[in-house]
């Protein structure tokens, strides 16, 4: 647990807010909050996956943090990013692996030729451009994705919003639906809940501010009463108790198509 706890409110809020939201690294809340990873080990999955392709593609890369963990990369290995502060992050931290970071926006369309890549990756997108997908996938080539599930972190979401508000986000069966619907074979189709803890309540306002579907309109002004039991809550018991789902998706191209 942090002993930032010692630390006022307004201190702890003030510092929450001040902590820089380039990139999609989550180091500072080490030792200030906890997420269980789903057993399905994506960063391995996806060195796994990267070491035996001969061109990959990432989407929505962040600051290219977990990409950048791969073992051996592609011959050809490109990547996407719609936020402009983080491209300069992406294109620094992957340059050793020999990474084109581009821009595009999350919804697509995406700069690449037709069935330029053999193997497609996104780490918990904004949102999967699925024709896209389909579209620079070669015939026989994965897209292999994260992404946040339904109701995600629904307990911080009513501590902020109330408890009748209404759960949130992508269901699995929507997203296998929406990959057969641009042609790709659903391969594989895994879910889970894991348990996320807040040690104080600079982690909670930061992480609200970074992942923004939690609370659309989140400021610490605006949900100061809120945060303030939050935080005495946190300071009666120890911690605050959320649960994150996740979901992970394979989609293929069929090796042969007809037309």
């Amino acid at each position: 647990m942090s002993s930032s706890t010692s630390a006022t409110f307004d201190q702890l809020v003030a510092e929450g807010d001040a902590v820089a939201l380039d990139g999609w690294d989550f180091s500072w809340f080490e030792g200030r909050a906890t997420e269980e990873r789903p057993p399905w080990r994506y960063a391995q999955m996806l060195s796994d996956r990267m070491a035996t392709a001969s061109a990959g593609l990432d989407l929505q890369t962040g600051g290219g943090e977990v990409l950048a963990e791969i073992a051996a990369p592609p011959p050809r290995l490109a990547a996407t990013e719609a936020w402009a502060p983080n491209l300069d992050v992406a294109r620094a931290r992957l340059a050793p692996l020999g990474a084109d970071v581009v821009h595009a926006p999350d919804d697509g369309p995406l700069p690449f030729a037709d069935a330029s890549f053999d193997l497609v990756t996104a780490r918990l997108p904004v949102i999967t451009p699925w024709s896209e997908v389909a579209r620079v996938l070669s015939p026989g080539g994965t897209f292999l994705s994260q992404q946040v599930g339904h109701a995600t972190n629904i307990e911080l979401t009513r501590a902020m919003m109330g408890e009748d508000t209404t759960p949130v986000g992508r269901r699995p069966q929507d997203a296998a639906q929406a990959a057969a619907h641009v042609g790709l074979d659903v391969v594989d189709l895994r879910t889970a809940r894991c348990r996320v803890e807040f040690f104080d309540i600079a982690s909670v306002v930061h992480f609200l501010r970074k992942v923004l579907w939690t609370v659309p309109d989140f400021t610490s002004t605006t949900y100061r009463s809120q945060l303030r039991a939050v935080d005495e809550q946190i300071r009666r018991e120890g911690a605050f108790v959320s649960h994150s789902t996740r979901f992970l998706i394979e989609a293929r191209r069929p090796p042969s198509e007809s037309g």
